[in-house]
């Protein structure tokens, strides 16, 4: 096993692999990582636990939870579907970033690697977008509003988890600061877009009261 079970998009969305040619259908299972270690990029063998593939693991399933979040937003007709796929596609970007220690890197994995501040500032864009549209929060919500927002909602707290998994690598000088960076403004991004989504479907959101 390696990188590329964890995160299975990594090396066609981010490292421009070419496919090689064959006769034979691949197999999808190696064994490589039946004794409970993977590979990261830089071809440096680590156990399965190892902070940068729970990294990894938390950012792959962070994209499938804003694919589905994608694919309600297509139901409800919404335009911001085609930024949560781009979205997507960045955060194969971070997985690169993220799978390639910079400890272990050589240049040439650096500069293939290299995660940049311009989808942190698309996304600070977008925020301003959506906010500027929104009624003021006065009270703590639910994740609530219909399918979509529930579904934003789910995203925002995987995203939190991931950032949270990402900080220590950054660190340990073993990841790049801007990931997390932009993982912390992408939670901010689909807490919006969720509040968006239940108001351009009509749907209520359900405030918090405390239980006595």
């Amino acid at each position: 096993m390696n990188v590329k079970d964890h995160f299975p998009l990594l090396f066609l969305c981010s490292m421009d692999a070419k496919p090689r040619k064959t006769t034979q259908i691949p197999k999808l299972y190696t064994k490589t990582g039946d004794q409970g270690f993977s590979s990261t990029f830089t071809g440096e063998r680590r156990a399965k636990d190892d902070q940068i593939f729970d990294a990894l693991g938390t950012l792959d399933e962070l994209s499938s939870a804003i694919g589905l979040s994608a694919e309600f937003g297509s139901e409800g007709g919404h335009s911001f579907v085609q930024e949560l796929h781009q979205v997507q596609c960045v955060l194969q970007d971070a997985g690169s970033n993220v799978a390639t220690p910079i400890s272990s890197a050589r240049e040439s994995h650096l500069k293939r690697t290299s995660f940049s501040e311009k989808p942190i500032l698309e996304l600070e864009a977008w925020i301003d977008h959506y906010s500027e549209q929104l009624p003021p929060l006065t009270a703590f919500i639910l994740p609530s509003g219909g399918k979509s927002s529930t579904a934003l909602h789910l995203s925002r707290a995987i995203c939190r988890r991931a950032e949270r998994c990402v900080i220590p690598l950054v660190k340990m000088g073993e990841a790049d600061a801007d990931v997390a960076k932009f993982l912390n403004r992408l939670s901010d991004y689909l807490f919006v877009l969720a509040r968006y989504a239940a108001m351009k479907e009509g749907k209520q959101e359900k405030i918090y009261t405390r239980t006595e």
